[in-house]
C-alpha cells in the first residue's frame, strides 16, 4: 500500500479539561450535519469514549498558524490521517 502525500505530520498535544470549540467552528459542524442543533457532535465512526478524548486534544495548525482544536483539525479538507499520535496534514491553503 503506498503512503499518502502529505506536507506535514503534526503532534497531537493533550490539556487538561474540555475545550470550547469557537463559533464558526460550531456553525461549519452544524452546516455539515456532524452537529445537531443543541450543539452535540455526531461524528460517524467516532465513538463516545473516542470524543470525549478528541475534545481534549489540539493541534499546532501549520496551515492556520494557531493553534487549534483536534476537532476542528478533524473536520478540515486537508485532514488525511490520525497514526500514533500524529496527524497526517495535505497543507493544502484554506479558502
Amino acid at each position: 500500500m503506498a503512503e499518502l502525500e502529505r506536507k506535514y505530520e503534526v503532534e497531537i498535544k493533550e490539556r487538561e479539561g474540555r475545550q470550547k470549540l469557537p463559533d464558526n467552528v460550531k456553525e461549519e459542524l452544524k452546516a455539515s450535519g456532524m452537529m445537531d442543533d443543541k450543539g452535540k457532535l455526531k461524528l460517524k465512526g467516532v465513538s463516545p469514549k473516542m470524543l470525549k478524548r478528541m475534545k481534549q486534544e489540539y493541534v499546532d495548525c501549520p496551515v492556520l498558524k494557531e493553534d487549534t482544536h483536534f476537532i476542528q483539525c478533524f473536520v478540515c479538507p486537508n485532514f488525511q490521517s490520525r497514526v500514533m499520535g500524529k496527524v497526517f496534514c495535505k497543507g493544502d491553503p484554506l479558502k
